[in-house]
């Protein structure tokens, strides 16, 4: 089989199957590339996917960061007490009522682009700079979700500050970590002076789990960028899922530590009165009761009470609500020792709490037209954030069942800037806009009626719903008992009470855990302890390689045909890794073993496609893309035969490839000396 190295058309690869000799495809037609040569091997036994156990290294402590959207954090723990989670001190700054357990995602840059401040620190300076002077400064918040949102993601990706100035993503996200490294080592150092070398510490980044591989990849990079891990330590980084991670915290969670929504009565505040769910599984006590070997098992294990309480073999949903995303995992409890495995792929989509600022804000376009709202925006924009925050803050006081209105202060450069652009006052504005429930207050004050704040929210708490109804339809899903809300979003009333109404007739138990904002965060400490628990994932692509195989008359399409050196071969097969909604075991292996075509031969690369179809036939059926590159570093061979027998060139390297873990990770050995070959996927170069 030939592999398709940098420059050349000439690797080999050694197949799986006696009856094929598949070759990778060129990236262009191997009809018009005259060069391309051919020449089978035969074919070797490749192993079958193996499991192995992931290593762990004697890391002393485990810190990890929630990157959000809207508000970010970190905590940690040491491996010798590694359920004694530390959180974060408490932020300088800060809003009434709002813990300060995690700081706001705004990073400030100087004019010249240099780090000035994150967080409240951040926010605050900008919004007491000259409003002249703020327009040179680079102020961003909620940038995460640009990283999901860009279908093209490279190195090489800008991010547009709230003056309009742009700057490289993996700059301004590379500024970002190393804050929370800094901070985080600076807390380390004071409590445990003997820990301040570099390699005693574990670090955990979270991403959405429905972020693609590029997006990973991208967050693994700007950590680099950051200092927290160098490439040579790559194992030093871990990246957790975040409703994983929800999953991994909520299932050493007890009774009284979680919210049923179901129990709550109306009307209550964001966690209303807070009742015990001990009832809501008496049957699965009374099913327990003959199996008290089962509960002794997960007790030991360090599972909680509510799944010692439930059997074994149980499926819950955790849904994270977060400022960008709804995230939704499946998960099954496995005995003996709480182990998890998912039951279908990671779903969701752009569901955040931020989709009801963008609604607040085209309400503002409606009022005021779309076009002041932007020049206000480019031209005050310490201002603007203003506004935001005043938002934020009456958005968190928001309940399906207030009566009352709310009053938003607009900042009085808004109301200078509008008079001076529309030549009218704000409350003319009001006056004539066709929107009815927004008026203006005599103190100066937006004053929204309650219909007003459950508009701006409806589109976005539906949107939620619409992911979690369409998932628990899945077969695979059959027979869920529990869904966690979790995040910062699932401290709104209003999300609460929309789930628990569309979710209860299902005989859905929808639970809420106390610490609900903090759940990733401290799921991310323990996931870092324990990066097996997660046992068995779910493949969300369908990914493999283009080969080339023996033409088969009336299977293989005509146009896919190529004769060369007498031979028909059938050309840009699909030859498949691991298939879309596959379980994959953490540590299974997909192996394949490749060829130099040449001595002194120093890299083969090898384009990895994918696809969310399981059955793709062919790399140019619709759907099927370029999604990355694998490359193998070659150190130059030794002279003469090789141990096997094969002459100068033809090295055999075998790779190793795992789709089980949150990221795909790739090995290789040259199988010739058994030593270990640089592989690495690159899902950033396309």
């Amino acid at each position: 089989m030939l592999a398709v190295p940098e420059m050349d058309l000439q690797g080999l690869y050694i197949g799986s199957s006696p009856q094929r000799s598949p070759v990778p495809s060129p990236p262009a037609s191997p009809r018009t590339q005259e060069s391309c040569g051919i020449a089978p091997l035969t074919p070797s036994q490749s192993p079958k996917p193996e499991a192995r156990g992931p290593q762990q290294a004697p890391f002393s402590v485990v810190v990890a960061i929630d990157f959000g959207t809207t508000s970010s954090g970190y905590a940690f723990s040491f491996a010798s007490d590694p359920e004694a989670i530390h959180m974060m001190r408490k932020w300088e700054g800060g809003d009434p009522g709002v813990a300060h357990q995690k700081t706001p995602t705004c990073l400030l840059l100087t004019p010249e682009g240099a780090f000035h401040s994150f967080g409240y620190t951040a926010r605050d300076y900008y919004h007491d700079l000259d409003p002249e002077e703020a327009r040179d400064w680079l102020y961003f918040e909620k940038f995460k979700m640009k990283i999901h949102s860009t279908t093209d993601l490279t190195l090489k990706t800008q991010l547009e500050a709230v003056n309009g100035k742009k700057m490289p993503a993996l700059e301004v996200f590379a500024h970002a970590l190393r804050f929370f490294k800094e901070h985080a080592l600076q807390e380390l150092s004071e409590q445990c002076p003997s820990l301040l070398e570099k390699d005693t510490v574990r670090w955990v980044l979270t991403v959405p789990a429905i972020w693609k591989q590029p997006a990973k990849q991208f967050m693994r990079e700007a950590a680099y960028l950051a200092g927290l891990v160098s490439r040579e330590n790559a194992e030093q980084l871990l990246i957790a899922l975040e409703p994983e991670a929800a999953s991994v915290y909520c299932r050493k969670l007890r009774l009284h530590q979680l919210v049923d929504l179901s129990s709550r009565a109306p009307g209550r505040g964001c966690l209303g009165e807070r009742r015990s769910i001990d009832s809501s599984f008496r049957q699965a006590r009374e099913q327990l009761r003959r199996s008290r070997h089962s509960r002794t098992f997960l007790v030991e294990s360090g599972v909680g009470e509510l799944w010692a309480d439930l059997q074994a073999g149980d499926r819950y949903v955790v849904a994270d609500c977060g400022g960008g995303t709804v995230d939704l995992t499946v998960h099954q409890l496995e005995q003996p020792h709480g182990t998890l495995k998912e039951l279908y792929k990671a779903s969701g989509g752009p569901c955040g709490a931020v989709g009801v600022d963008l609604a607040f804000e085209q309400l503002l376009g409606r009022i005021f037209g779309e076009d002041f709202i932007t020049t206000f925006k480019r031209q005050r924009p310490a201002a603007w954030v203003d506004l935001t925050i005043a938002f934020e803050a009456r958005k968190r006081t928001a309940g399906p069942h207030r009566t009352g209105a709310l009053n938003i202060s607009l900042p009085f450069s808004f109301i200078d800037f509008y008079r001076k652009q529309g030549g009218h006052n704000v409350e003319t504005a009001l006056r004539k806009s066709s929107v009815n429930f927004v008026k203006w207050s005599s103190h100066g004050m937006l004053r929204m009626t309650c219909e007003a704040m459950n508009e701006l929210f409806q589109p976005t708490v539906s949107g939620i719903i619409q992911h979690i109804e369409a998932l628990l339809e899945r077969p695979e899903v059959q027979g869920v008992k529990l869904l966690f809300l979790v995040g910062g979003f699932a401290e709104s009333a209003m999300l609460q009470h929309a789930v628990q109404a569309a979710l209860g007739a299902r005989g859905l138990r929808v639970v809420v855990p106390h610490d609900v904002a903090l759940t990733i965060l401290k799921g991310a400490v323990l996931f870092g302890q324990a990066p097996g628990v997660v046992r068995v994932r779910r493949s969300p692509l369908t990914y493999g390689v283009g080969v080339l195989n023996r033409f088969v008359a009336g299977v293989h399409p005509p146009d896919k045909l190529l004769v060369r050196d007498g031979r028909r071969w059938c050309t840009d097969v699909f030859e498949r890794f691991v298939a879309a909604e596959q379980s994959v075991a953490l540590g299974e292996e997909v192996r394949r073993s490749y060829c130099p075509a040449r001595p002194g031969q120093r890299r083969v690369l090898i384009n990895l496609y994918c696809c969310a179809a399981e059955d793709a036939r062919f790399i140019t059926d619709p759907g099927v893309r370029k999604c990355g590159a694998l490359s193998l570093e070659l150190e130059p061979a030794e002279g003469g035969p090789d141990a096997a027998g094969a002459p100068p060139g033809r090295r055999e390297i075998r790779a190793a490839m795992q789709f089980g873990d949150t990221e795909i990770k790739v090995t290789a050995v040259d199988v010739s000396t058994n030593r270990s070959v640089r592989a690495a996927i690159d899902f950033l170069s396309n």
